[in-house]
């Protein structure tokens, strides 16, 4: 054998060896990221449930527009009470060994958020779970505050005198606990600095002021001009009769935020901070 024909030789076997180590190497890697792999955990959106079917029809749509916005992720509607599918159903529902992330379709911290939705998720033995922070404080709903103002006639501009003229009254569903109050006070904080106007928060239960106190609190001030920006996420109850209590006021009536684009993004942002944020007090998705 020439040297020629032996360096040729040593050659092939060199890379026939360096081409089996790559292949037994990817193939390890491969199997270890089958093994690895596991679909995003699913989020739960978690509805109060209204009588009123508008509502089921309106959060049936925005779980439509989350999928939309995040192909893949598997996500499933829930609701407290009144409607079905309801949470306890709809966990039990979820594979043995899966991992879920609630997310409460609630504009403030209360007793669903603090106790309902936490115990729920601590029933469901067979999950990994978290429950994610609610909706609200958040700039995203104020721009969706602020759009369904202007889609009810909400001018685009005021004058400086008709700033002092007018007010909106922000109302929301109430509760007995007391951070929900302070949570719909910062959103009424954020839609002023938005409107460049008053914005005085009022309840439909739980809390006061109700709407037409808030209403008189404006006019007392000289604002005479007031408009409704409707802080519900759907139709319903509440939101029909803060509306008919605000009749008097003859001001523009603003739909609640129903299924917009930037309320579908912030439900994934409160899924993606409930995976992001430290183990809480529910079980909670394993680290890995």
């Amino acid at each position: 054998m020439t040297d020629a024909s032996a360096h040729l030789d040593h050659t092939a076997s060199t890379a026939g060896l360096l081409t089996m180590i790559s292949n037994q190497l990817g193939s390890q890697l491969d199997q270890r990221s089958l093994r690895t792999h596991r679909p995003d955990p699913a989020l739960v959106l978690v509805a109060h449930g209204s009588r009123d079917p508008r509502a089921l029809a309106t959060v049936g749509e925005l779980a439509g527009r989350i999928r939309e916005q995040r192909p893949g992720l598997t996500v499933r509607l829930a609701h407290i009470e009144l409607n079905e599918p309801l949470l306890t159903d709809v966990l039990a529902g979820l594979p043995d060994g899966g991992r879920a992330v609630l997310v409460p379709l609630l504009l403030s911290r209360g007793h669903h958020v603090k106790r309902d939705l936490p115990r729920a998720a601590e029933a469901a033995a067979h999950l990994l779970t978290r429950v994610a922070e609610p909706l609200g404080p958040h700039p995203l709903l104020v721009d969706v505050l602020h759009e369904r103002l202007r889609e009810a006639g909400w001018p685009a501009h005021l004058s400086e005198r008709g700033r002092r003229r007018t007010g909106v009254v922000l109302a929301a569903a109430g509760s007995r606990d007391p951070q929900a109050a302070v949570d719909t006070r910062r959103t009424a904080g954020l839609l002023a600095r938005r409107l460049g106007v008053p914005v005085v928060p009022a309840y439909a239960s739980g809390s006061a002021p109700d709407v037409a106190t808030a209403v008189r609190a404006l006019a007392a001030r000289g604002r005479h001009r007031v408009g409704l920006a409707s802080y519900f996420t759907a139709p319903g109850r509440f939101a029909t009769e803060t509306a008919a209590a605000f009749a008097e006021a003859r001001g523009v009536v603003a739909a609640p935020l129903g299924a917009h684009p930037d309320l579908a993004r912030l439900v994934l942002h409160r899924y993606d901070g409930a995976l992001a944020a430290p183990a809480g007090t529910v079980r909670h998705l394993a680290s890995a």
